[in-house]
């Protein structure tokens, strides 16, 4: 991978978009805030997530070789909407064609800039390209399906020592389309980077896509909650961790609390706290 895409590739019909320097905004989309999208633990998970609820429908498909990409390879994509938003806002053109460091992906999602965590970037890069979606979210006709990869195709441009110099990613239409409509992106707080469980940092985008700035917050049962995260894990397990997070309160923004009803079910409830300093679309 040490070349750009190449006068003869179909890509080339795309613009490019150079990714801006500095420091700005953190955003998220929102579909992927709300829905099982990615895997939530670090080992490989090749077996798919299947979600329905309501007329919502959603596949997720990962290969044997890379597995389902996972909620800290999404970082990735935090990135890219934050780009895009920050330039759109800006009044310049943007595309679905991106151009960047490693260095700047790897130092905007608070990671290292050691080989190791290139190398991590890569992996990264990897699922979400191997990685493929089927859903009707956002489609017209309910009944029709829109099938992506989370990253279309990537390359590398390395020196003679094979480091890496720079890279290019191709998004896919489904993602680039929902982060510039003005309704489907949120501010995230910076500290969300920091998060290093999976559970946990599912809840954090989930309560700030639910919960937002509500005073009263909001409350999820946990059954509920499992079969929204795609877990693999029993529900007795999940719920352990549910409990688990509401004690340590760890969450940025957030309390939580573990509510007990009289049928003995359990629900958790997340009140906002303090908000995050935001810029351009928020909620």
């Amino acid at each position: 991978m040490d070349g750009g895409f190449r006068a003869g590739d179909r890509q080339m019909q795309l613009d490019l978009f150079v990714a801006l320097p500095g420091d700005m905004a953190v955003r998220d989309q929102q579909d992927l805030m709300a829905h099982p999208f990615f895997s939530l633990a670090k080992s490989k998970r090749t077996a798919p997530i299947d979600y329905a609820a309501g007329d919502t429908r959603i596949r997720v498909e990962g290969t044997a070789e890379h597995g389902l990409a996972t909620i800290w390879d999404a970082d990735v994509l935090i990135w890219a909407a934050s780009q895009l938003v920050e330039a759109r806002d800006a009044g310049l053109r943007t595309a679905r064609l991106l151009s960047a460091t490693p260095h700047q992906i790897l130092t905007f999602t608070g990671r290292g800039t050691s080989l190791r965590d290139y190398q991590r970037l890569r992996a990264a890069l990897d699922r979400l390209q191997a990685t493929t979606v089927v859903t009707n979210l956002r489609q017209p006709d309910l009944r029709r399906r829109h099938r992506f990869s989370w990253i279309n195709e990537w390359k590398e441009r390395t020196d003679a020592a094979g480091r890496p110099l720079g890279l290019e990613l191709i998004l896919p239409d489904w993602f680039y389309q929902g982060v510039l409509a003005d309704a489907f992106v949120l501010t995230i707080g910076r500290e969300y980077f920091g998060l290093t469980g999976g559970i946990e940092r599912w809840l954090y985008r989930l309560a700030r896509k639910h919960a937002g700035r509500q005073a009263e917050g909001w409350a999820f049962d946990f059954r509920h909650l499992h079969a929204k995260s795609g877990s693999l894990a029993r529900f007795a397990n999940f719920a352990i961790d549910l409990r688990a997070i509401a004690r340590r309160q760890r969450l940025p923004g957030y309390r939580l609390a573990v509510e007990r009803r009289p049928d003995g079910s359990e629900r958790l409830r997340f009140a906002p706290q303090t908000y995050p300093q935001t810029r351009g679309i928020n909620r």
